[in-house]
């Protein structure tokens, strides 16, 4: 992301949700994005994957510049290159488990790789479950579910947009762990928003957005940390 701008009008005033924002996301890492409410993390994270075109700046996605690409084009790379988990689960009510994960290889009409398939299934604990609909599962087991769908694609990331906000403390713990363990043991990349500090310190790397700028990054940090950064972030917005 380089020199990212994104404004839009919202009851009559223009809103800057982005200022010229520069950054790059390790490849095979885990990175938080946290700031206070309107500091332009969601917009920044829609940016990034090609969900939103910014105003101005560039957006790669791998070695693909996404500004230029027409909405088809979008909607293919999204596909195939990226995978997505948010707080509400979006699963297919009358499909079973094994359907909603690979869901997207068939709107790509592209056959299950089996073996990936049976791997991903072992790795988010849901062997047993397979023939099971969405509402036979727990928040956890459904939220693991959209995450097997978010791998099944083998996407170069993974973005998820407060992907626990759903989910009781000791059920959240379990599905950061789940996606801590994807990016140690498969070198998957993912890029997570979040408002809570304890989901952020899972991550290898934290930005922190205020006012549609990075205003700080914290590598690897604990989540007393991440907490007192957060409070300073919110008063000082508060001042201003």
């Amino acid at each position: 992301m380089n020199a990212v701008t994104k404004t839009y009008k919202q009851e009559g005033h223009l809103v800057h949700a982005l200022r010229g924002v520069t950054v790059s996301l390790p490849r095979g890492g885990f990175t938080a994005v946290m700031g206070p409410s309107g500091s332009g993390k969601s917009t920044f994270l829609h940016c990034a994957a090609g969900l939103d075109t910014p105003t101005s700046g560039t957006v790669h996605l791998g070695e693909v510049e996404l500004s230029q690409m027409n909405e088809t084009r979008l909607t293919e790379l999204r596909r195939d290159k990226a995978g997505f988990v948010f707080q509400a689960f979006n699963l297919i009510p009358a499909l079973s488990i094994v359907d909603n994960i690979t869901l997207p290889l068939r709107l790509a009409g592209v056959r299950p790789d089996r073996a990936w398939l049976e791997e991903i299934i072992r790795r988010v604990g849901l062997e047993r479950r397979m023939t099971h609909r969405p509402s036979q599962l727990s928040g956890g087991q459904q939220q693991r579910v959209a995450i097997a769908r978010a791998l099944v694609t083998r996407p170069e990331v993974v973005f998820a947009d407060e992907p626990t906000g759903a989910l009781d403390t000791t059920t959240a713990a379990e599905v950061l762990g789940l996606l801590r363990q994807v990016v140690d043991t498969t070198g998957q990349t993912v890029v997570m928003v979040t408002h809570d500090p304890v989901a952020a310190a899972y991550a290898d790397h934290v930005l922190f957005l205020a006012e549609g700028m990075i205003v700080e990054e914290m590598r690897s940090a604990p989540a007393g940390a991440i907490a007192r950064r957060m409070s300073d972030l919110g008063r000082q917005m508060a001042a201003a």
